[in-house]
């Protein structure tokens, strides 16, 4: 990370136990000597700093099509000027207590894998290793045209040379896509693909887009190989979470949820844990695999 760029980890208070609740017991009992696949959304990294597109409070937000991205230079302006906002600070995020939890249950042999919603990156920089990142990444990008993957920092590095005005630290509304609004945006000089010329694309899976269907693929492999399905940090609007769950059920999996605040997916749960995501997956993996 450049060091002039600002630094958006948040510090992890103490985690103890979540209050005990027989939600929370049931929960352990359902998981308990089962593999368990995990499908996240963005109420897992909203403590790395990252925050969640329909919390309590959350403003309602309409996020930029890909039709509009491919047909209108001008959008493309647009989303580059924000996007690369939002990735300074998604790059300086850091996995939360959360993540790592995940990580240690894989590692233990509890989780085969995560399936997310997310494009942080922050399961992988957590360590842990079978991610499907459904909706893509933002660290990559790619051309349209012919199809060439360029890495993040480098696209990043073109934008700030010819757009140093990018580099200025105010930041507002970030959304879990990493999208900041930005108001001026007619100057971005937006980068070219430096094989072909053609149109850059960030990595991510965009509004109106399909999630490629080997994202689905790998998914529903590793719901296939579980024995239950743990839902942590989506409200389950987005249809890609929803097919998921789906999946678990066709499997006849039991499903627990943890999320503040009500999901779509609630009456289909064995178990739905109304509590926060950090301290409930740092319980779990306690109650799971002890230390």
């Amino acid at each position: 990370m450049p060091e002039n760029w600002p630094s958006y980890a948040v510090p992890m208070p103490a985690i103890g136990a979540p209050e005990t609740t027989a939600e929370f017991d049931r929960a352990v009992d359902v998981l308990a000597g089962r593999r368990v696949a995990v499908l996240t959304g963005a109420g897992v990294s909203t403590d790395s700093g990252i925050p969640d597109y329909r919390g309590r409070g959350t403003p309602v937000r309409t996020p930029m099509s890909f039709q509009q991205f491919r047909s209108d230079a001008r959008f493309r302006q647009r989303y580059w000027a924000g996007s690369h906002l939002g990735w300074r600070r998604f790059h300086a995020a850091q996995p939360n207590a959360g993540h790592l939890a995940l990580t240690d249950l894989e590692r233990a042999g509890v989780v085969p894998g995560v399936i997310t919603q997310n494009v942080d990156d922050l399961h992988l920089r957590a360590g842990t290793r079978h991610v499907v990142d459904l909706h893509g990444t933002m660290h990559t990008v790619s051309c349209l045209d012919c199809g060439q993957v360029f890495a993040r920092e480098a696209i990043a590095a073109r934008l700030a040379e010819s757009n140093p005005w990018l580099e200025s630290d105010a930041l507002l509304e970030l959304s879990p896509d990493g999208d900041v609004p930005v108001a001026e945006f007619d100057a971005t000089v937006v980068p070219e693909c430096a094989v072909c010329g053609g149109v850059l694309k960030p990595g991510v899976v965009f509004f109106g887009e399909l999630v490629p269907p080997l994202k689905y693929e790998e998914a529903a492999a590793l719901v296939a190989d579980a024995d239950a399905l743990l839902v942590a940090g989506s409200s389950l609007v987005v249809n890609s979470g929803i097919r998921v769950l789906e999946l678990a059920r066709r499997h006849r999996l039991p499903i627990v949820i943890v999320n503040r605040g009500e999901t779509k997916g609630d009456g289909r749960a064995a178990v739905k844990v109304d509590a926060g995501t950090t301290e409930t997956l740092v319980a779990l993996r306690r109650a799971l695999i002890g230390g």
